[in-house]
């Protein structure tokens, strides 16, 4: 489940990326790209705690160019959607409380993320 998560991770993170090149500095992304660097940095300690072989970041590698700022947003929504459900389904397993505790915080932060993709930047 953590090699998932980071690679989940790595993923968002590289796809806000290539947005923020392809149309700047916008929100919701500019914002959005700090918390995928927080994400990382509370799962990067689990790998070593529990002996886990950290995973190389593609998440450039694999990330889709979107030819719009329209479809960036969609790309973000359907990836926190995504990325919700993956972290509901961890967390009905029987979990360390560290990690629980770290996928309830991501299960947050990625139902915050969905709610200002779907707001497209703009402010509440």
């Amino acid at each position: 489940m953590l090699v998932f998560a980071i690679q989940d991770e790595y993923l968002a993170r590289g796809e806000y990326e290539k947005v923020i090149e392809k149309f700047g500095s916008q929100r919701p992304f500019s914002n959005i790209i700090k918390a995928e660097e927080r994400h990382i940095s509370w799962l990067t300690p689990l790998f070593e705690k529990y002996n886990i072989i950290l995973p190389p970041d593609r998440g450039l590698e694999l990330a889709r160019v979107p030819e719009t700022f329209p479809e960036a947003l969609q790309i973000g929504v359907e990836a926190e959607i995504a990325n919700i459900a993956m972290y509901e389904r961890f967390l009905k397993k029987d979990l360390p409380a560290d990690i629980r505790d770290v996928f309830s915080c991501l299960l947050g932060g990625s139902e915050n993320h969905l709610a200002a993709f779907k707001r497209g930047g703009r402010s509440r």
